[in-house]
């Protein structure tokens, strides 16, 4: 056994039952020191965070939401709504909207919003990406359920 080597059992503070000692951070026992834990360095030190899957956002390895918004504002006008676009279905399809990513997008939603869209990552039931206010890119996502057509340029 290591010579600063402390192992306490588990003690639940609000269990009136449990019999065994408690250390709290203030009350720690005269042979209980720094030198009993080794020092581990701080995550995302000089290596940075561990890679997540590619695509997925907030990690590293692909493009995902971390890809900041378009440098420059979207088209000026608003692309028609065909018949085949108004008609929809109850859901868009991931694998038809995956082709806009990284693109101009105006997307209709079935509460009538309606406005330029960057997407930048598309999952199994939603869609995530940069929304222009008039103004401004602000971060963005929907379910695709309430999506009921998109076009992009």
């Amino acid at each position: 056994m290591y010579p600063y080597h402390f192992h306490a059992d588990y003690y639940h503070p609000y269990d009136p039952t449990s019999e065994t000692t408690y250390y709290s951070e203030y009350d720690v026992p005269e042979f209980f020191d720094d030198r009993s834990f080794p020092s581990f360095p701080s995550p995302g030190g000089p290596m940075g965070p561990p890679p997540g899957p590619p695509g997925f956002p907030g990690q590293g390895g692909g493009q995902g939401a971390q890809s900041g918004p378009p440098s420059a504002p979207p088209p000026t006008f608003v692309p028609a709504q065909t018949q085949q676009q108004q008609a929809g279905t109850f859901a868009v399809d991931p694998g038809s909207i995956r082709g806009c990513l990284f693109r101009y997008t105006y997307i209709w939603l079935r509460n009538r919003e309606q406005f330029w869209f960057y997407p930048t990552f598309v999952g199994r039931t939603s869609v995530s990406g940069w929304r222009w206010t008039g103004y401004r890119w602000v971060f963005f996502g929907t379910s695709l359920r309430q999506v009921q057509s998109f076009t992009c340029v």
